[in-house]
């Protein structure tokens, strides 16, 4: 089925566009008297003409979600009672949503500037030793695997059998090691939600490493040659000359590290479910909409992830055009 998807998708797409080419050309040929005229009613419809199913599709998934989500979050659970605001007020008041929102902050805070740091560091380092290609390939190999993956390779290491049995997590065979006692680390609270954010963190070093080594590689050298001349040493030439010239790149990272934060919920469901203090956003709208089947209360919180996304979406576009121009 996967690649029957592909081959269809694929060549359907390429079929579309040819096709659709070359009736637009048969619809205003390029040639005769009119050929002036039919190239500029041609250009101006054929962009139009090739975005439409994409339109189309993101207005089908997206943008009518959204209204339906504002519209389902006045309603009761099965969506067919108007409440009004009742579901805010349920939300309000409601503990599990003040601890995810305590813990999606807290991802906010800790996940991105680690993330960002790490993998600069990783970019320049990478970048000055023989083997750094090689060094680039083990660190952003994480971001190939899929978050539920990479949860359960995690789980594995923080894994606990109780007292009497051998321990197979890394973690607590570590410890035991060291002569410590192994512990539940998924329950201890507040660390579980580090110890999840790790995971994340682990992942995310790549893409960060990815771009700002690209970043780094584009700074003038004339720049650092003048901060040699003038007797800097190498941690203040990274610091005070690289840095603040890929400032732009580094907020671009940072921001869309961000946005993958607010809709956390892969890693959180395979390793805790959101038990022992480890709740998040996304994992409690999955809660709501498919266990206790309140589509009212899930599309309430849903809204609550798209507030917190949009602002910082637009302001990554924003920087995003400033940085083309």
């Amino acid at each position: 089925m996967a690649l029957a998807t592909i081959i269809v998708g694929v060549f359907g797409c390429v079929a579309y566009y040819y096709l659709s080419n070359l009736a637009l050309d048969a619809v205003y040929p390029p040639r005769g008297p009119d050929a002036g005229r039919n190239i500029n009613k041609a250009l101006a419809i054929r962009p139009w003409l090739f975005l439409g199913p994409a339109i189309i599709l993101l207005s089908l998934y997206l943008v009518y979600p959204v209204f339906n989500s504002v519209w389902l979050s006045f309603h009761d659970a099965s969506g067919d009672r108007f409440i009004g605001f009742d579901n805010y007020v349920w939300m309000i008041g409601d503990e599990k949503f003040r601890e995810s929102m305590r813990n999606n902050i807290l991802w906010l805070i800790v996940v991105p500037a680690l993330s960002t740091l790490f993998g600069l560091i990783a970019a320049a380092i990478t970048d000055r030793i023989s083997w750094g290609n090689f060094a680039k390939s083990m660190i952003f190999m994480p971001m190939a695997i899929s978050f539920i993956g990479a949860a359960v390779i995690w789980k594995f290491i923080y894994d606990y059998r109780g007292e009497g049995s051998q321990e197979i997590g890394l973690l607590n065979a570590l410890i035991e090691t060291l002569g410590a006692e192994p512990k539940a680390w998924l329950t201890l609270q507040p660390w579980n939600n580090f110890l999840l954010m790790a995971v994340l963190i682990w992942i995310q070093t790549g893409f960060a490493m990815v771009i700002l080594s690209a970043a780094l590689r584009g700074i003038p050298e004339e720049t650092i040659e003048a901060g040699i001349l003038d007797g800097a040493s190498p941690l203040q030439l990274f610091w005070r000359i690289k840095v603040p010239q890929i400032w732009g790149t580094i907020a671009v990272v940072w921001t869309t590290i961000t946005i993958l934060v607010l809709k956390v919920f892969d890693i959180v469901l395979a390793m805790t479910n959101g038990q022992w203090g480890s709740q998040v956003l996304a994992n409690l709208m999955f809660d709501w909409m498919f266990r206790a089947n309140d589509a009212g209360r899930a599309s309430t919180i849903a809204l609550v992830i798209m507030l917190m996304v949009t602002p910082i979406m637009i302001w990554n576009i924003r920087n995003a055009r400033k940085e083309s121009l």
